[in-house]
């Protein structure tokens, strides 16, 4: 199975002077676990995750003041639509996260998590249960 076939086509993109209360509500309001930060000065991107607001806020920052470009992780490892899954996991694993923005030729066309994958690798797994057993 291929990322494509597991990626999530929703991709929220915000700013980096987002706070991270309204990346929040963003990305609670679209039930997605990261949004894209696009920085138009900087020609780049980088992602921030639930994991990253829920950092800040447990080390006692406010959500109101704290912007989503001091929390944006820059250094992004980009997947592939054709990556398979094990590509995908492989990444994550190495890299010690769980979302990957998945790219083409155009820019973002999606986001790739853990849950994804698991969502596509469970039911092959009882499928194959179901055969063997």
């Amino acid at each position: 199975m291929l990322v494509r076939d597991a990626m999530s086509t929703v991709v929220l993109t915000i700013g980096p002077t987002h706070t991270l209360r309204q990346a929040a509500r963003l990305m609670a309001a679209r039930r997605v676990g990261a949004a894209v930060v696009l920085d138009g000065d900087a020609e780049g991107m980088g992602i921030l995750t639930e994991r990253d607001v829920l950092t800040s806020v447990g080390t006692g920052q406010d959500p109101d003041r704290e912007t989503a470009g001091a929390h944006t992780t820059t250094d992004v490892v980009f997947a592939a639509p054709g990556w398979t899954l094990e590509e995908a996991a492989e990444a994550m694993s190495h890299g010690g996260f769980r979302h990957l923005i998945v790219m083409d030729g155009r820019g973002p066309v999606g986001i790739v998590s853990v849950r994804d994958i698991i969502r596509c690798w469970a039911p092959a797994r009882r499928e194959r249960g179901a055969l063997v057993g």
